[in-house]
Parts: structure tokens; C-alpha cells; sequence
């Protein structure tokens, strides 16, 4: 056998012992009488030694060896004289009585430790050197404990986990679909699911019940931190339920999985409207973990003749606590932060409000110490409080402070890796206006219904309509999102009508959802967590590359094994594809 123990697991109870280990090469270190060799494999760090009392052979050999090398090692484990409490084998070492080296090693691009010298790229480019690092084996580690926990808790409940197809057809709405050419079908092409959504809805008319899948999603749309263009969900249905149904036994999810996996308890799950998500926190996916919320200003602040507020549609603002002593400096630099066209605001107000109870502010000109002081009322602003105030489009507004919002809260700490504030966000918008096309999108998809009180205003005011629809959000990151379904077929129609497909389109694109739907569909309901947002959050990091074992860059490019890449002409003759490239 290659080894008797990992390395990670000799203690002092093995004092005496014999054994044999297997590993790669930490690094070397010639102190002249002796020699210390740092063995690493996935479970940890032994210290290997040599001394006088060496075989001349084995002495040979550690002069060969390098860093990265792969070798087996044979010896009596003793107790160190200098230990090394931040290893649990830091009590022990192995006298080594013989060396094999399995396996030599080129020096290596960067050094295979937590604080190594490689940058993004060049570690994405040597990803398997990259994955022997302990910080981002543990990502990986992390991730497999929390897949088993989710397995476990899901089956405990009845749920069946059961494979959809990964070639499937292309779909209008959402974001792009990654097609894929048919050789067999000269000029057809299938597409990769951007989630199973339509055969878990089939699942559920086939009377499966409860049906789950921890399962592969594309999505071939710009790229962020918490993007990748195949990403991984926990996707899951249920027939017989009502939202409260599903909100309940999900919170049951997240509850077991945060104490089997980090031993966290987890708080209150509020329920919060998407109207109130937007008004107090300028987003859909609001950080509770700490308070700073929008009040809005308007009526205040008009009138005084200061021409940006008095032309804005809304104005409203945050209140910064200990935030009175920001320099100019400071101002200056929230002021362009603000105006960065992802943030896409004009400018930035600020009113201090002094230890003394006094103001100043970027708008003395135009308003009173009185005026101010109604600022800081409406803005809960104590002394030594910062006021930042915002204008404009209602809409853009408020997400702008938002955006502000969660600025000052890293700023100031407020958002403390650790702590975990979980909420639903409910009462989503069904549709939502798009100008350039001049129709209705479906906010989440086509088959979200719509709250049952708001369904006679489809055919009066569409645009009010609230879904039956939720998402789950901690910490500022939304971590799954469902809805209940339509599954009658009238109702379906109507949404297809809405959304601009025209009876022929709907039958093309989604006739046999709606002919299953003919043979009894139960009521049923949904929803799908975001597999790596969810292990980023566990691990307190904040980009889902970290946490998939061989991610894209931001290009959506493995840099790795170059792909995306050009195929042979050949293969694209066999696809009847010709591909012609844009110019230059």
C-alpha cells in the first residue's frame, strides 16, 4: 500500500508507530545535521525528518527532491521538539527510514500555499495547482457537505430527485439560451436548459408530487461576480401547495443546512412586499443586517428654489451614523461614486449635522438651520450623523440609494461576515413594461401566477398585477426564487396573450406543457436556490469562482483549457454549419 495514514492524521497517541504517507512536497529545508520536509496531501501537513540517524540512502534521495514533488515516505512518528500549534500534527514528526519518489515536479507557476503569490488569471490557468491550495480545496470540501445536506433533508421530506434533459428546445424569454447544432436534424438546433422549470411543472402533472434535482443551469448572458455561464441550482416542485406551503418547508432547508453545515441557528424569516423592499431599501434584495433606510423627502424639500430638487420627481435620502467629520476629500468621493453610470445619478447633497446641533450642507443657500432640522427628523439623523441626499426619477432613484445604502454600510462595517439575516421578498410585480418593444415581459417567467385577488385586472391594468411569487434573500444576496404556478389552461392562455405570443407561437414553443395540462394538472409550486451563491455566502466570500471547482472568467472563457475555441471545418460540414466571422 502507498500510505498507512493522510497526512493530517497522526496525533501523539501514535508516538512509536510505524508508518507510510503519500503526498506532494511542501518544501525542503536543509538546516545541515538535519532536514525538515513538509508532506501536504488533501487532509493536511506532516513533518518529515532526517538526522544522523538517516539511511545514506534516504539522505540521497531528499537531495533530489523539489518542491511539488510526489513521493511516499516510511518512518517512526516521535514527538517534536518544537511544535507547531497552527497544524493539528503540530505535536509530531516521522523519523524517516525510507523515501520513494512516485512522481518528479516542474517548479511550479506560484507557490501551493493560503497566501500565495499567483494572481487570478495565472491560477485559473493552473487551476489543478490552484485546487491543492487548503483555502480553495475547503471551498470545494464546503461544497460537498452542503450538496449531502441538502440530499439528506429533501429526501427525509419526501422529495425524489430525478435527472431532466440537458438538450432541450430554445425558448423565447429570459436571458439567452447556449444553442446547440443537430447533426442528425441538419438545421435544427437544440438549446441548454437555463433551468429545468417546464419539466419539473411535467413532474408534477405526472403525479410525482415532491421532486427535487441538484442540477447543471446555462445562461449565456454578461458576467459578474456572482455569474458564471453554467452555474448550478437546488431545484425543486411540489403539488398541492400554496406559497406558505413552500415558504415553510424551505425555511426548514435553510435552517437544516445552516446547522449541519456551520452550526448556525438562524432567526426570524420576515415576509417583506416588494413595494416595501423598494421604498425602504431601494432594492428587491434588501441587507436587513443593518438599518440606514430610504426616507423619502420630497415634500420637505420642495419649493425652496433650489431648481434640481424642484424639477425632481422624488427625492430622498440616508442617514449615516458618525459620518458629520467626512472631509471634503470624503464628499467629494461619494459625489462621483454616485455618479458612476452604473449608479447613473447627477449629483450627491450632503448635510452634517454637527455635534454642536448645528448644519452644514452643500445647499446653505437655499435652506434654513429650521429647514434642515426637518431633514434630520425625517431621516432619523442624530449629532454627528451625515445626511445624503439623492434626486430624480422616482425609480432610479431609489435604487441609487440603495446602492449608497449598501456603500456606507461596507464602509462602515456594517456588514459583518458571519452573521446571517434571511428574508422573504413577496408580492413581486407580474409583468414589467419594456418601452423599446412596447410590451409586457414576465418579471419571473411565463408560468407564474398571478395573486388570485389581482387576476381580474389582466384585462383592466395588467401592469398592477402582483405574482404569486418569492424569492429568498440574506444578507443583500437573493439565494432562490419561486413562484406558485398557472395550471389552468385558460388562465395560461390569457398570460400568453398578454405577453405578446400569439395563439400559434405558444402552441409551438410550449404546446405539450399545455396539452399535458388537459390531463388534469394539479396546483403546484416551486422554486430554485442558487447552489453557488448559496455555498459563497457559507464560506463568507463574495465571487461564486471560488467556490466551483473549474469556473470561466469573465469573458466566459476557460482559460485553462482555452475554450470557447474554433472547430474544424469538418466538424462543421458534418453540422451543415458555415460560420462567418464579423469584420474588423
Amino acid at each position: 500500500m502507498y500510505r498507512s495514514h493522510t497526512c493530517g492524521e497522526l496525533r501523539v497517541e501514535h508516538i512509536g508507530r510505524k508508518v507510510q504517507l503519500a503526498g506532494w512536497v511542501q518544501r525542503v529545508r536543509d538546516l545541515g545535521a538535519m532536514s525538515f520536509i513538509d508532506l501536504r496531501d488533501r487532509y493536511g501537513i506532516t513533518q518529515l525528518v532526517t538526522d544522523e540517524n538517516t539511511p545514506q540512502t534516504v539522505t540521497d534521495i531528499k537531495e533530489k527532491l523539489g518542491r511539488e514533488f510526489v513521493i511516499q515516505a516510511s518512518g517512526t512518528v516521535r514527538e517534536r521538539s518544537s511544535k507547531n500549534n497552527n497544524i493539528p500534527t503540530g505535536d509530531v514528526e516521522i523519523a524517516l527510514t525510507d523515501i520513494k519518489i512516485l512522481s518528479t515536479s516542474s517548479v511550479p507557476p506560484f507557490t501551493i500555499q493560503d497566501d500565495t503569490d499567483g494572481g487570478d488569471e495565472l491560477r485559473m490557468k493552473y487551476r489543478y495547482l490552484d485546487l491543492r491550495r487548503s483555502a480553495v480545496r475547503k471551498n470545494l470540501e464546503l461544497r460537498a457537505r452542503m450538496a449531502h445536506s441538502v440530499r439528506s433533508y429533501l429526501t427525509a421530506h419526501d422529495f425524489i430527485e430525478v435527472e431532466t434533459p440537458v438538450l432541450i428546445k430554445s425558448t423565447p424569454e429570459g436571458a439567452r439560451d447556449f444553442v446547440v447544432p443537430s447533426r442528425m436534424n441538419p438545421g435544427e438546433f437544440y438549446a441548454l436548459p437555463q433551468s429545468p422549470q417546464i419539466f419539473k411543472q411535467l413532474l408534477m402533472v405526472a403525479g410525482f408530487d415532491k421532486y427535487f434535482q441538484i442540477v447543471k443551469c446555462f445562461r449565456d448572458e454578461d458576467l459578474r461576480a456572482d455569474r458564471q455561464p453554467e452555474f448550478t441550482q437546488i431545484d425543486c416542485e411540489m403539488s398541492f401547495v400554496e406559497q406558505e406551503d413552500v415558504l415553510n418547508t424551505f425555511e426548514g432547508l435553510t435552517r437544516h443546512v445552516f446547522k449541519q453545515v456551520l452550526n448556525v441557528e438562524v432567526g426570524t424569516f420576515p415576509r417583506m412586499p416588494f413595494s416595501e423592499a423598494m421604498e425602504r431599501y431601494g432594492s428587491d434584495k434588501p441587507d436587513i443586517r443593518f438599518e440606514m433606510q430610504l426616507q423619502e423627502l420630497t415634500n420637505e424639500v420642495k419649493g425652496k428654489g433650489f431648481p434640481v430638487f424642484d424639477s425632481a420627481e422624488y427625492i430622498g435620502g440616508i442617514s449615516a451614523k458618525g459620518c458629520a467629520g467626512y472631509t471634503r476629500k470624503q464628499t467629494d468621493e461619494l459625489t462621483e461614486w454616485v455618479k458612476r453610470p452604473q449608479i447613473g445619478s447627477k449629483g450627491l447633497v450632503f448635510v452634517k449635522y454637527n455635534e454642536d446641533g448645528t448644519f452644514k450642507s452643500s445647499v446653505d443657500k437655499y435652506y434654513t438651520q429650521e429647514d434642515l432640522q426637518l431633514w434630520a427628523e425625517k431621516l432619523n439623523a442624530m449629532p454627528g450623523d451625515l445626511m445624503l441626499i439623492l434626486s430624480g426619477e422616482k425609480n432610479q432613484t431609489t435604487k441609487a440609494l440603495g446602492e449608497l445604502r449598501i456603500n456606507m454600510g461596507n464602509r462602515l462595517g456594517l456588514r459583518k461576515k458571519g452573521s446571517f439575516e434571511p428574508l422573504w421578498v413577496v408580492d413581486f410585480p407580474l409583468l414589467e413594461w419594456d418601452e423599446e418593444s412596447q410590451r409586457f415581459f414576465a418579471m419571473h417567467h411565463p408560468f407564474t401566477s398571478p395573486k388570485p385577488e389581482d387576476i381580474p385586472l389582466l384585462d383592466s391594468n395588467p401592469g398592477t398585477v402582483r405574482a404569486n411569487a418569492y424569492d429568498l434573500v440574506i444578507n443583500g444576496v437573493e439565494i432562490g426564487g419561486g413562484s406558485v404556478r398557472i395550471f389552468d389552461s385558460e388562465l395560461q392562455a390569457k398570460m400568453f396573450d398578454i405577453l405578446g405570443f400569439t395563439s400559434e407561437q405558444a402552441k409551438a414553443q410550449f404546446g405539450f406543457l399545455m396539452n399535458a395540462f388537459k390531463y388534469g394538472a394539479p396546483p403546484h409550486a416551486g422554486i430554485a436556490f442558487g447552489f453557488d451563491r448559496l455555498i459563497s455566502l457559507f464560506a463568507g466570500i463574495d465571487s461564486i469562482r471560488d467556490v466551483i471547482a473549474f469556473p470561466k472568467n469573465n469573458s466566459g472563457r476557460d482559460v485553462m483549457n482555452d475554450s470557447p475555441a474554433p472547430v474544424s471545418q469538418e466538424q462543421l460540414k458534418e453540422l451543415n454549419l458555415k460560420i462567418t466571422l464579423p469584420e474588423e
